[in-house]
């Protein structure tokens, strides 16, 4: 039987049905917080939950979010389940901080805050001395034809940036036994994954990765929303226990047989492949969770070397405001996902609310406990973009302005929109090399991504 309540108000004012999934969803995500993987209690929960805000409910009001958070709270504490309501009552707590520092600074770029100062002022002062600090500068350097100028001077900063790291790496090769390439989504990872290996194995060190996709829950274990969009994003989504017991292992010499993911079926299966490294050898670990405490929390410190990813641009938009690195990775992951891997744009639009609260939580905060940072946005790349995506952000505009559940996806679209009318396209990418961060994303990439 439907529930009586039909409609709820939330914090934006905005009145929207009422999902009784999203009661689920929240319950169980602060579940697997703790170590919890059933379900069907979040879905009992839930039920009773509608109880309780049933027969608390006037005839004549609307059921506020937080009335129904608090309700939750209860129905946890009542049913025994204390360790979940404080998964719960943390969760929600963030998200209320959260929201508060958003509205106090709404024009800040709060990513910059984690992310030492001296690196965002290398990135600037080389925008700068390379006039591309603002978006009628670069537009005036391509009016100029400078298209293959302004690639060759950003791979350049780039790949000097990846050496660096390299050079950190190598004069530690006596104590560091795992490398960690972490960052967000889109910003570059697998590109700058390979071209580390490639300065490290110059310089004869032997690195062997280790691919903890492989060590994902079952999918039907995963956390999801009201729209059944699976949440892969969250640390909680991956076998974090079983990766410290096989790094601890690994790094003992011993043998292990490691999980195998199959992403066709969302299924797990456990000690499918031998692993064994030598003295000498050094793990190497592409991951968005690299930095996350519980990814290897069971290795010292002093065997691990942190490099941590970010699209580090720094360049004001047609409206004075620094261009957010959130919006470039977006367009990244949908140019990526769309080439290779048959996900639509749009999706990757609905979906990107789940990664940027999870690498909110998750990835960003943990940026300055990296040992060093590479930034790998392209001060060109918004040009490469608008012939690719301007045309669908137009249309999402318009699809979504008057949706109260798909707001999130409507500010984005008008954003980027804006970001993209701003800038004069390119059409022709032949100057970018194939070596290029942006071929994982554009395709035309001579490494295997």
């Amino acid at each position: 039987m439907s529930p009586a309540i039909t409609h709820v108000v939330k914090r934006s004012g905005d009145v929207v049905p009422f999902n009784p999934e999203r009661i689920t969803n929240a319950i169980y995500r602060a579940a697997v917080a703790v170590g919890g993987r059933d379900r069907s209690i979040a879905e009992n929960l839930t039920q009773q939950v509608i109880q309780v805000l049933e027969e608390s409910t006037p005839a004549d009001h609307l059921p506020t979010v937080e009335e129904i958070q608090d309700i939750v709270e209860k129905v946890l504490i009542e049913n025994g389940h204390a360790r979940t309501a404080k998964a719960y009552i943390l969760y929600r707590d963030e998200h209320s901080r959260r929201r508060r520092a958003k509205l106090a600074a709404q024009n800040a770029a709060t990513d910059s805050n984690n992310i030492p100062y001296r690196k965002i002022y290398e990135v600037l002062n080389w925008a700068l001395d390379h006039d591309l600090h603002t978006v009628e500068r670069l537009n005036a350097r391509l009016e100029r034809g400078e298209f293959p100028q302004i690639v060759a001077e950003s791979e350049q900063f780039y790949e000097e940036d990846v050496a660096v790291a390299a050079d950190m790496i190598i004069r530690r090769r006596d104590e560091v036994k795992v490398v960690n390439i972490s960052g967000p989504s889109s910003s570059g990872k697998t590109t700058t994954t390979i071209k580390l290996g490639e300065h490290l194995r110059a310089a004869g060190m032997r690195l062997v990765a280790l691919n903890v996709d492989n060590y994902f829950y079952d999918l039907e274990m995963h956390p999801r929303d009201e729209f059944g969009d699976y949440d892969y994003e969250t640390p909680q989504a991956l076998d974090l226990a079983l990766i410290n017991e096989h790094l601890v292992r690994l790094l003992r010499g011993e043998r292990v047989l490691l999980p195998f993911y199959d992403f066709k079926t969302g299924k797990r299966h456990l000690d499918q492949t031998p692993m064994q490294i030598g003295a000498d050898d050094v793990i190497l670990i592409d991951s968005l969770h690299g930095l996350y405490a519980g990814m290897t929390a069971d290795v010292p410190d002093e065997s691990k070397f942190k490099v941590y990813i970010e699209t580090l641009l720094q360049m004001k938009g047609w409206d004075g405001r620094y261009i957010r690195w959130t919006d470039l990775r977006l367009m990244r992951r949908m140019v990526r996902d769309s080439l290779f891997r048959a996900y639509q744009p749009e999706q990757t639009l609905l979906h990107w609310h789940y990664v940027r609260s999870s690498e909110l939580r998750n990835i960003i905060p943990y940026a300055n406990t990296a040992d060093y940072v590479v930034n790998s946005a392209m001060p060109y790349e918004m040009s490469v973009m608008r012939p690719r995506l301007m045309a669908h952000f137009a249309a999402w505009m318009s699809k979504y302005r008057d949706d109260p559940l798909r707001q999130d996806a409507f500010v984005r679209a008008e954003r980027v929109y804006q970001l993209l009318n701003s800038v004069l396209p390119v059409e022709d990418t032949s100057a970018i090399p194939a070596v290029s961060v942006m071929r994982e994303f554009i395709g035309g990439s001579s490494y295997t991504c």
